[in-house]
């Protein structure tokens, strides 16, 4: 964007307990207010609310936007790496890349929801297990990359979610180029530091990880903690009815 900023502002759009038309008008008010990033969240059942309400599914909504936006990244935030083959992720996310004009970004994860897993038949196991696909996903999800024709419009990057000390952590180093996290200003920041400590084992810059959070952001007090704690590109919760208030409120001051 051509306007100076003093850091990013995105917005996970809950794709939930709404209709679809109501989501899709949602994705354009925050295009058309400039937001830097829009997300969905990967799952195939409400996480709050009636559990068994309107729930959307992100990559059919991706590629909706891709073409119904002009301006943010967009991607999931972030999509279960159990759900699907990582050579089809790959797959889905060149060609969602090419729809956008080169402005997806592929978000990853562990996964943790057991109800997706046990209702749609997939394996849940534990974390360890959750943690260890994602680990061996990765590498086959950037080598499919490189072979598919035609590849992503754009750099695509990798954003990965978690903040998981020892494993989580290095793969972001090993792999990604933006991280994700939830969690307070202090223990983002704990888990900032820990990321560099990861990048320097292994011969990378940290700075080249941008680093996103999804955060609740009340008072200018709190962009200021959040800033404090390295927070470069603020994700804010969208959820039904799509009130835009605070949204609006944190771009302002993303300008000042």
């Amino acid at each position: 964007m051509s306007e100076t900023r003093r850091f990013k502002v995105g917005v996970t759009i809950h794709p939930q307990q709404c209709t679809i038309a109501q989501l899709r008008d949602a994705w354009r008010r925050a295009d058309e207010l400039g937001v830097d990033s829009i997300w969905f969240w990967d799952h195939f059942f409400p996480l709050y609310g009636d559990p068994n309400g309107n729930q959307f599914e992100c990559w059919s909504l991706l590629a909706a936007a891709a073409i119904d936006t002009k301006v943010p990244q967009i991607g999931p935030m972030v999509s279960a790496i159990g759900y699907r083959n990582p050579d089809l992720i790959a797959y889905q996310a060149s060609t969602i890349d090419q729809l956008s004009g080169g402005r997806f970004v592929l978000g990853l994860g562990a996964g943790w929801f057991e109800r997706d897993y046990e209702e749609y038949g997939f394996a849940f196991g534990e974390a360890k297990d959750r943690l260890r696909t994602l680990k061996e996903a990765l590498p086959r999800i950037k080598e499919r990359i490189k072979k598919l024709k035609p590849g992503p419009a754009g750099p695509m990057p990798i954003l990965i979610g978690g903040g998981g000390e020892k494993v989580t952590l290095r793969l972001v180093a090993e792999h990604a180029q933006m991280w994700n996290a939830l969690g307070d200003p202090d223990e983002y920041a704990r888990k900032s530091r820990i990321l560099d400590e990861w990048c320097h084992r292994i011969g990378r810059d940290p700075k080249e990880i941008e680093r996103t959070a999804n955060v609740h952001v009340r008072t200018p007090g709190d962009v200021k903690e959040w800033l404090d704690a390295g927070l470069q590109h603020f994700v804010l919760r969208l959820a039904y009815p799509f009130d835009t208030k605070t949204l609006e409120r944190v771009l302002k001051e993303s300008r000042s």
